[in-house]
């Protein structure tokens, strides 16, 4: 995956999980709604509360594939968060929106459906400000969520650490540009081979090392690392991102004099425009084999 993030949970299986939650959440508080008209004597079917909620529910499951995307795209980390909250913030408000229009409109049609005329007693403006106080609370929620696996799943794929001498005898190798890396993964220790890494992502205070498919999280920091590798071989690209030049494919240039590095696995890694320069001048005089 372009981002480097580690493995989550299966997307249906994910759909399914928030589907049951969301769901049982719309019936309870339908049910709610009935018994409150009840104590204030009005008369309420259950079929209109279930419409208010099955609505908003339905816009929330077709719209969480995107929100999970985004969060993909644009990962929240410790060192990139503040920057990006922004970006999260117009989301909340074009999630909100997307929300509200989809769900008037589903509640209309589900009016219309059974011979009723649905009618909305606040103006526009007012429905729109209303519906975005709740929703960027669940908004917010989701992300955090999203995040949270996704952290959990990085450390449930292992944790790797550098290889140190030990106390009493010299190390196997120059500990100071390893050629392996101690891969901890479910309980078992694993040796993985420097050159066998894909690139490196910067995560806060972790990087997260792309091995055959897999994140293993290194608990250092992006500059650590690279004086740990051989800068023939593995080039920065990126502020929060180091490739192995020796399994990139091909350099696609986009606008705004970025590029995205496409490497043998059929990952994207992005190159920023400040360090294309650098990086296609480090790849002239990569060695050959």
């Amino acid at each position: 995956m372009a981002n480097g993030t580690a493995a989550r949970w299966r997307p249906g299986a994910r759909m399914l999980v928030w589907s049951v939650i969301l769901l049982t959440s719309a019936v309870a508080n339908a049910l709610v709604e009935v018994m409150d008209a009840a104590r204030r004597g009005d008369d309420l079917g259950l079929w209109q509360p279930m419409i208010w909620e099955l609505s908003s529910v339905s816009m929330i499951l077709l719209t969480l594939p995107v929100l999970w995307w985004g969060c993909q795209r644009w990962p929240l980390h410790a060192d990139t968060w503040k920057r990006r909250l922004p970006l999260y913030l117009l989301a909340s408000v074009a999630w909100s929106l997307v929300h509200v229009l989809g769900m008037m409109a589903l509640r209309h049609l589900a009016y219309a459906a059974l011979g009723h005329h649905y009618q909305d007693d606040a103006t526009w403006a007012v429905r729109a400000l209303y519906e975005y106080l709740k929703d960027v609370r669940a908004f917010f929620s989701f992300v955090a969520i999203e995040h949270f696996f996704s952290w959990f799943g990085r450390r449930r794929q292992g944790e790797a650490h550098l290889l140190v001498a030990p106390d009493d005898a010299p190390p196997v190798e120059a500990v100071e540009r390893p050629e392996r890396f101690l891969v901890r993964k479910l309980g078992r220790d694993f040796l993985v081979a420097t050159a066998d890494i894909e690139y490196a992502q910067a995560a806060g205070n972790y990087v997260n090392l792309r091995v055959r498919g897999h994140d293993y999280p290194l608990r250092t920091t992006m500059a650590a690392l690279e004086t740990k590798l051989d800068p023939a071989v593995f080039v920065r690209a990126h502020r929060s991102w180091l490739v192995n030049a020796r399994r990139l494919v091909s350099i696609e240039p986009l606008d705004g004099g970025e590029a995205l590095l496409h490497m043998d696995d059929g990952a994207k890694v992005p190159c920023s425009r400040r360090q294309l320069p650098l990086f296609r001048q480090a790849l002239a005089v990569q060695p050959t084999g």
